[in-house]
């Protein structure tokens, strides 16, 4: 078999988004100590890829990983990964090439074993080509600063198929993948990662649990999991999931407490593919989150055109099908929250129903108002 970028790397990489806390002073801030812990932890069992990005904790993370990992590591023990994003006020060359610059301050690194482009896709992706910014970084590799050059990825697989078919250059891609989206047709996690395999890109794993949601789903998925295998985690189904596709380099988890990695570690360690009957239970589980957000919205925005109430019909509508899946009252209320700050709120509906005269999917929108209005305000 072809080897392929990354392949001799276990497939459990630390995500630094998501550190420990602390309060100090009043103030939340990384708990490093405990950071140096779950390092110490997580590299004494093997594992070796680390992931943060220049806009993570405002910079928090990038000199976490110095103080917890760098600093205290040989250099070729480990792989440091980290993002150039496209939003921090950039206005020239210039500008983006210093973001650089303050990563490699930050991490003390010396150089960075995998270094990606942040979240390409929508109109983020033009930032990059107008800035120059992919001659940029593989000067950086020539330089010896930069081993691997790739990006991360939130959007359709067409428009990843195109960035791919402009960029061959690039040695891989990371993506959102997971059992709840893999068929989703707003993620399309599946259609994006066949993408990458057919431009013969591996792949990185970011959002395997989705962010946490995955590791306390719904009692109807729990009790599922938990028929099939007592002692297993409903995080670990997601993660085996995700690692167990073909061309991967690593799966990304976002450790924020040394039970959460003690966890991880214990399945991951010895890593086995998922078995036939194991991925017929994962399936059979997204199955029923899925069918729990049971407003089929498809985004498409016909309905806000002409609401007189400034109602954000479908971001509405995401929020209450994720309260579905999840159960989790407290974030669904805070969602809903963002999204009417400056808009209408669902129990502002005038019942005018033109919503309903222009939607593809014949939604009772109303209806469903009235409900979302009656769980969330």
């Amino acid at each position: 078999m072809e080897k392929y970028l990354g392949e001799s790397i276990k497939k459990l990489g630390f995500g630094l988004m998501r550190l420990p806390k602390a309060t100090v002073d009043g103030k939340e801030i990384i708990d490093l100590e405990q950071t140096k812990q779950m390092v110490d932890t997580f590299m004494a069992n093997g594992f070796t890829y680390f992931d943060t990005a220049y806009s993570y904790n405002e910079g928090e993370s990038e000199k976490a990983a110095k103080a917890a990992l760098v600093d205290r590591y040989e250099r070729s023990s480990f792989q440091l990964a980290t993002k150039l994003p496209s939003w921090e006020g950039a206005k020239t060359k210039e500008d983006v090439q210093q973001l650089f610059y303050t990563s490699l301050e930050r991490t003390g690194a010396g150089y960075f074993d995998y270094y990606l482009l942040h979240n390409l896709g929508g109109n983020r992706t033009k930032f990059y080509d107008d800035f120059d910014v992919w001659s940029f970084v593989f000067k950086k590799k020539e330089e010896g600063l930069i081993r691997h050059v790739g990006f991360s990825f939130h959007d359709k697989a067409d428009v990843l198929d195109e960035i791919l078919t402009a960029h061959p250059e690039a040695e891989f891609v990371q993506l959102q993948i997971n059992y709840i989206d893999w068929e989703s047709p707003e993620i399309e996690a599946r259609k994006c990662y066949e993408v990458a395999r057919k431009h013969n890109k591996p792949v990185i794993i970011m959002e395997p649990v989705k962010g946490g949601k995955l590791a306390a789903p719904v009692k109807e998925v729990e009790e599922i999991f938990k028929s099939a295998d007592p002692e297993a985690s409903c995080a670990s189904w997601a993660i085996r999931f995700a690692a167990s596709l073909d061309g991967i380099i690593t799966v990304l988890s976002g450790m924020s407490t040394p039970e959460q990695l003690e966890d991880n570690i214990s399945y991951m360690k010895d890593f086995k593919p998922l078995s036939d009957s194991e991925r017929a239970t994962v399936e059979k589980a997204g199955e029923i989150m899925n069918s729990l957000a049971n407003i089929p919205c498809t985004n498409c925005e016909y309905c806000v055109e002409g609401c007189p109430a400034g109602i954000k019909i479908p971001s509405l509508f995401k929020v209450m099908n994720t309260y579905k899946m999840y159960g989790n009252l407290e974030n669904a209320k805070g969602g809903y929250n963002r999204n009417t700050e400056d808009a209408g709120k669902a129990s502002e509906c005038l019942n005018c129903g033109l919503c309903e005269e222009v939607c593809p999917q014949h939604i009772k929108i109303r209806e469903e108002l009235a409900n979302i209005a009656t769980e969330l305000e």
